[in-house]
């Protein structure tokens, strides 16, 4: 597995419609083959920060979901949304192994 996380900081006053817009595009991403795991969390002492966890079966995965219309879509639509660029940070898990995610 390979792992991302996203790291996001939304304007205040955007909070609903970034939320609203991740919410596709994870409800579509789950749909990949490659994608094992979506989560959307949002921190609850700041709500204008975001964090997406996203399992990825292969280390090639992440690039054939940057390709979906469905992100590229929401690449776009949040754009003007973020108080600040967005960062990730990569992880190889270490528990569970394969076995434990199906």
């Amino acid at each position: 597995m390979f792992i991302v996380h996203v790291f996001v900081r939304v304007r205040p006053e955007q909070v609903e419609a970034f939320q609203a817009a991740t919410l596709e595009n994870a409800r579509n991403s789950i749909k990949e083959p490659g994608i094992a795991r979506f989560d959307v969390i949002q921190q609850q002492d700041d709500p204008t920060r975001f964090v997406l966890v996203e399992v990825y079966r292969t280390s090639d995965d992440p690039a054939r979901h940057k390709e979906t219309a469905h992100y590229q879509k929401w690449r776009d639509t949040v754009a003007d949304m973020m108080a600040e660029p967005r960062t990730s940070v990569k992880y190889a898990n270490v528990f569970p192994d394969e076995q434990g995610w199906d």
